[in-house]
């Protein structure tokens, strides 16, 4: 089915090709997001806390093997080193080390699935936690996840990914009580 006239006008006068808008949807994103097997990263994420007078500012290295392999190394303010191998969760910071079995855990699960789905463009893992919506194009696109699970919503308000084509730029947590995290991240050569 073809879109309204009125529509096909409007997009036209925003320099958005008809056809072009209309093919880019969440299951031509997840494909393309599928593509990446492997990858890494550096990345800034600046955490606003309604407690503190200013952000917190973490930085550091990602790695992803897909389907379930994502590791994150801070190494500055404080070395942490986050694991997550199949549904083991382990964090280490300093000679502290907790792992936690994600089946154990729902909420983490719904948390951590909105990473690990959206990066192995994986829509049916992400559609068991949250709502999907994309807008963009394949060079810049925005896909927001709106928890759809009651006990989740009270956690977090709303998921955002910035990125073109198979990669992300930028991941966005708003919890339900305002405080929210932005991570940047921006791709090594040759991954």
């Amino acid at each position: 089915m073809r879109p309204p006239i009125r529509v096909m006008l409007l997009l036209t006068c925003l320099g958005l090709p008809g056809a072009a808008r209309a093919a880019w949807d969440v299951e031509r994103l997840m494909q393309a997001l599928a593509q990446q097997k492997s990858s890494k990263a550096v990345f800034v994420e600046r955490k606003t806390i309604a407690l503190l007078d200013k952000p917190l500012e973490s930085s550091g290295e990602l790695s992803y093997q897909a389907p379930d392999r994502l590791e994150k190394r801070t190494l500055k303010p404080k070395p942490e080193r986050m694991l997550l191998d199949k549904d083991v969760l382990t964090i280490e910071r300093g000679k502290q080390k907790i792992s936690v079995q994600l089946d154990d855990y729902p909420e983490i699960r719904a948390f951590v699935d909105s990473i690990r789905g959206t990066l192995a463009g994986d829509r049916k893992s992400l559609e068991r936690y949250y709502a999907l919506s994309v807008y963009g194009t394949p060079e810049r696109w925005k896909l927001t996840l709106l928890p759809s699970d009651q006990k989740i919503a009270a956690l977090l308000a709303r998921i955002t990914f910035l990125g073109h084509g198979h990669r992300i730029d930028s991941i966005e947590y708003l919890q339900a009580d305002g405080d929210r995290s932005l991570m940047t991240i921006e791709a090594l050569p040759g991954t």
